[in-house]
């Protein structure tokens, strides 16, 4: 077992005196001070002592907030939050808040403006969280805070129900302890667009300039007890739990599916990974009057994760701390070839599950609870049946197993289960339904949909892309609402989506969905919306208890099978295949950078190959045979003559065959590839996902001979003009309207 100690001394051995020294934001101060941001901090320490190497730090941040998929994420130093070579440390969080205020202010003079702020358990989360809403005190801006933890799915829900401004929420999803990152939430309660993140990373460049020409810049913090640090009214609306739970109600939450959790003899357990999501979810689950249905693991707060996902080896061998992160589906392979996954060995359920009886359901959640992973205890004789359907186990015992879920297997469950209680409750005609999916999840979804007459928008990776589609509806239903609904996906399809039509599902295969409810969900001011703008575990938790409540016992891996064959669903098996290219976990800064600028390069160079590919076949400089004859030239134990097209979609290359698909994407936030794949073979689909996510890039000769230098040095940038195209088109781009606050 890695203890926290031992990364704490590792920390220490790696960070110099004069950083561990470092005071020049000293938040233990209660009163109101200045930070003066000097000319000397943006340039490098050599030959200057005050050097901070700011410069070098927002390049980086900059160049980030152009792809991000998910907040601008990074490492930190964990005790010693303002060493700056850290792409996340105090002093870049406190210039992010200000440039944040400095836009909201440009944009809304004399206009009140109220935001939320949020934060999970990581490593300096709390101190980031009092800097950013001492700053927006200090610059007239009410922030509402509980200073303690929520999920992410409270602030986004209360910044669209209370018509914020946007909200501030700390927190690096299933990322690694080490890592953090601010998600930007706008009025929506959804994640910025790149386009959001510029408008603050522009005023971030103008403080520097000022810096620069002035030789200091003040930053100016308000005392702890600002009266704009806004706790009395999140006390006054108890944390907003009462508003959550009568949202949930008008959705997975409707008596129909809370008779059937109240009605079930058996318990289900909550797997609260860093946990953050006790103190919030289990009043949720009090204000339904189910909380005695579920028993919980990890209750207390802890930033190193319980040791989930910590090891003191590389997956290559090397002796060295690694944090394989809170994702419990990551799989990995052992030095002997043996396929297991690290997180849920770390986990101890051989000990913890010891005596549960079959049947019992784990539902793991992340530290900002958004994601869910849905496990089950089942007899192990039932191990034929999984690896013919595809299903995941580990072994727990002699006799007993745990199936592990991925995410498209599991959210398919839920789908499927959440029609069916519509279609029994008689709601199901009332709209025509449809669903918003990531590219990269199953083909299993688009199948099942297809047969329920239930419409598919596909779009990039990343909930920000889903929410921006919502609006795009909300638009459309609020201009025209008696003419059918016709939306553009990421493949460049026309989709119809009827007359008045609502949203079934939301999801992604990282692990996080949404679902919509039959009226549309209004905030105080009047604004409507189809659905709320944040992945979340609670929904997801409540829609996987009611279908656990209704198999009383019987295995949720029946169930799925018999999805696959009541819908004759042929791509019914998917993977995905993560390749990362350092240790992220790595204390020693220097060598961290040297690590990730090499493995961004090799990120990069793998991209390149497949998404020049696509943008010639989009531009005419390639057929779809040339493409073949490329592929088949470059992995010669593969075949690819039952390609059907290559397509880029806004965030990877999706290449169709004939009974699967293959998706490479950069990551957004790391020197990572990541490879999904799903079809009709799981040993076939796995081969090519492992074999095209590990290739180098290396350009053959033919793919030079189709695509010159300088097509390819430039297919980057057409890839990023075709994305906001894509964006852009039918966008609701309507103005938020400050409203007279009443709270």
């Amino acid at each position: 077992m890695v203890t926290e100690e031992e990364l704490f001394r590792s920390v220490r051995e790696k960070t110099p005196d004069y950083i561990k020294n470092l005071n020049l934001i000293d938040l233990s101060n209660p009163d109101e001070f200045v930070f003066k941001l000097k000319k000397e901090h943006l340039e490098p320490r050599e030959s200057n002592p005050q050097g901070l190497n700011l410069k070098e730090w927002f390049a980086g941040y900059a160049k980030e907030a152009k792809v991000s998929t998910a907040g601008i994420r990074g490492p930190q130093n964990i005790l010693y939050p303002q060493d700056t070579r850290f792409p996340i440390n105090l002093i870049g969080i406190a210039l992010a808040a200000l440039a944040k205020s400095l836009a909201a202010k440009e944009k809304y003079p004399d206009k009140p403006l109220v935001k939320i702020a949020g934060r999970e358990v990581r490593y300096n989360s709390e101190l980031f969280l009092d800097a950013i809403t001492r700053i927006q005190a200090a610059n007239g801006i009410r922030t509402l805070t509980s200073r303690k933890s929520m999920p992410i799915w409270l602030a986004s829900f209360l910044a669209f129900k209370l018509d914020l401004l946007g909200g501030e929420y700390i927190t690096s999803s299933h990322g690694i302890s080490v890592k953090n990152a601010t998600k930007d939430l706008n009025s929506q309660g959804s994640q910025y667009l790149p386009e959001e993140s510029l408008e603050f990373v522009n005023k971030i460049q103008e403080i520097f300039n000022e810096t620069e020409k002035n030789g200091v810049y003040n930053i100016r913090f308000s005392a702890e007890n600002d009266p704009l640090i806004d706790e009395k009214t999140m006390k006054k609306l108890n944390c907003g739990i009462d508003l959550y739970a009568e949202y949930l109600k008008s959705g997975t939450a409707q008596k129909f599916n809370l008779n059937l959790i109240k009605k079930y003899a058996g318990r289900i357990i909550i797997e609260n990974v860093g946990g953050s999501a006790y103190a919030t979810l289990s009043r949720a689950l009090e204000k339904l009057n189910i909380q005695d249905k579920f028993d919980w693991f990890n209750i207390e707060e802890d930033p190193f994760f319980h040791s989930i996902g910590k090891y003191d080896r590389t997956p290559q061998g090397e002796k060295a701390f690694y944090d394989y992160s809170v994702d419990v589906t990551v799989v990995s392979r052992r030095q002997n070839g043996e396929k297991f996954f690290p997180v849920i060995e770390t986990l101890g359920y051989d000990r913890k599950l010891a005596g549960c009886p079959a049947g019992t359901a784990v539902l793991i959640t992340d530290p900002d609870h958004d994601r869910l992973t849905v496990t089950q205890i089942e007899d192990a004789g039932r191990i034929p049946e999984l690896e013919r359907a595809g299903i995941d186990y580990v072994r727990l015992g002699a006799d007993t197993i745990l199936t592990v879920f991925s995410a498209n297997q599991a959210f398919l469950m839920l789908m499927d289960f959440w029609a069916k209680q519509l279609k029994k409750q008689g709601l199901w005609e009332n709209h025509p339904r449809f669903m918003i999916k990531t590219t990269a999840s199953a083909l299993s979804w688009d199948e099942w949909a297809r047969r329920q007459g239930v419409n598919v928008v596909n779009v990039p990776v990343g909930f920000k892309e889903i929410a921006n589609i919502m609006k795009k509806v909300e638009l459309k239903l609020k201009t025209s609402p008696d003419k059918e609904i016709i939306i553009d996906d990421v493949f460049g399809s026309r989709i119809n989506l009827g007359v008045n039509p609502r949203l079934l599902f939301a999801g992604e295969e990282s692990g996080g969905m949404i679902m919509g409810t039959e009226d549309l969900i209004k905030s105080k001011a009047g604004r409507c919306a189809i659905a709320m703008r944040e992945k979340s575990a609670a929904e997801a938790i409540i829609a996987a208890s009611s279908l656990i409540a209704e198999l009383d016992g019987r295995p949720l891996s029946g169930y799925l099978e018999n999805i696959f064959n009541e819908c004759e669903i042929t791509g019914r098996y998917d993977t995905r295949t993560d390749i990362s290219y350092y240790n992220e976990s790595e204390p020693d800064i220097n060598k961290l950078k040297r690590e990730k600028i090499l493995g961004e390069e090799k990120r990069t160079k793998n991209d390149l190959f497949y998404l020049s590919l696509a943008i010639a076949v989009k531009e005419g400089v390639m057929s779809i045979q040339d493409v073949r004859d490329v592929l088949n030239d470059t992995f010669q134990s593969l075949l690819f003559d039952n390609l059907n097209s290559v397509k880029f979609v806004g965030d990877g290359t999706y290449l169709e065959f004939a009974g699967k698909y293959i998706e490479i994407r950069p990551s957004g936030t790391d020197a990572k590839t990541k490879a999904y794949a799903g079809g009709s073979n799981k040993a076939v689909i796995e081969t090519y996902a492992n074999v095209l996510g590990n290739y180098s890039g290396e350009r053959t000769e033919l793919h030079k001979k189709f695509i010159s230098d300088e097509f390819y040095a430039a297919a980057k940038d057409k890839a990023m003009e075709y994305y906001l195209a894509f964006v852009d088109k039918d966008a609701n781009n309507e103005p938020f309207v400050i409203p007279e606050y009443d709270f």
